[in-house]
């Protein structure tokens, strides 16, 4: 992006905040907009996932107006503007990538991962003596599965983490088997702490496999809206009310759905 581009954007959003500006706009706050700044997030994702470059695009700039908003209104308060945002990430960008802008070696991903890590935990030491706690670092309002990704992810990173999937493996049995003792026991406030435990084993096993689990689940979602259409389908076809069609209706429709897209019969 060239900087008159940039500029540009900063120029708009100061009209729109300006007095005789845009109410809608004017209104916003850091918290107001913390939705938004979520919801392009994903759109993003979604866009990715979809393989449209054009939508790609477009979200892309909808998730830089969030950018630009939260800097402008930071910069009414006086506590930093839209430049700043840009040099404190280029100043970021070369401080975190020595083996490009400086004299240390990193040849593959995984040492570029450990080479950033330690960056990373040199600024902490430099940093103020009351420095935020050490897992501060992964956001509170990411998707569950995706926080505990990130949690098992840093902690790794000072080794408290089992080092392979095989050996995390056996804590999501164990934890199953907690979840069914809650459950026979009709304890539904400890199944359900039981119950996170066991999705906490799974996705760190996930992630030693190199699995995103927070992606899998999407995919997970999205099969089930389609084969979930495909009974709606079968409703219509059949001139009935979807909740009349019955649950042999339901299940053939959605193994024909499965067929279709040559996914696994269950």
């Amino acid at each position: 992006m060239a900087s008159s581009d940039w500029d540009e954007l900063v120029g708009l959003i100061r009209r729109l905040r300006a007095p005789d500006g845009c109410p809608w706009d004017r209104a916003q706050t850091h918290r107001s907009l913390r939705k938004y700044a979520l919801e392009e997030a994903r759109e993003v994702c979604q866009a990715v996932d979809s393989e449209d470059m054009d939508a790609l695009a477009e979200e892309l700039g909808d998730l830089l107006l969030q950018v630009a908003l939260h800097a402008a209104i930071a910069e009414e308060a006086g506590a930093f503007g839209p430049d700043d945002v840009v040099r404190r990430l280029s100043a970021k960008l070369v401080r975190r990538h020595p083996h490009v802008f400086g004299d240390r070696a990193a040849a593959t991903p995984d040492e570029v991962v450990a080479l950033w890590a330690a960056t990373k935990a040199a600024e902490r030491e430099h940093a103020a003596p009351a420095a935020r706690p050490f897992l501060d670092e992964v956001p509170r309002d990411l998707p569950a599965l995706a926080e505990a990704q990130e949690l098992g992810r840093r902690a790794a990173q000072v080794g408290f983490d089992w080092g392979e999937a095989a050996a995390a493996w056996p804590k999501v049995a164990e934890e199953a088997k907690e979840l069914e003792a809650a459950m026979a026991a009709g304890d539904l406030a400890a199944a359900e702490d039981e119950l996170g435990d066991l999705l906490f084993a799974v996705v760190n096993t996930a992630r030693l496999l190199g699995l995103d689990a927070e992606l899998g689940l999407y995919r997970t979602n999205a099969k089930f809206r389609r084969r979930f259409a495909a009974i709606e389908d079968a409703a219509r076809t059949a001139g009935r009310d979807l909740n009349a069609l019955g649950l042999d209706a339901m299940e053939a429709a959605w193994q024909a759905a499965k067929a279709e897209h040559g996914e696994a019969q269950s």
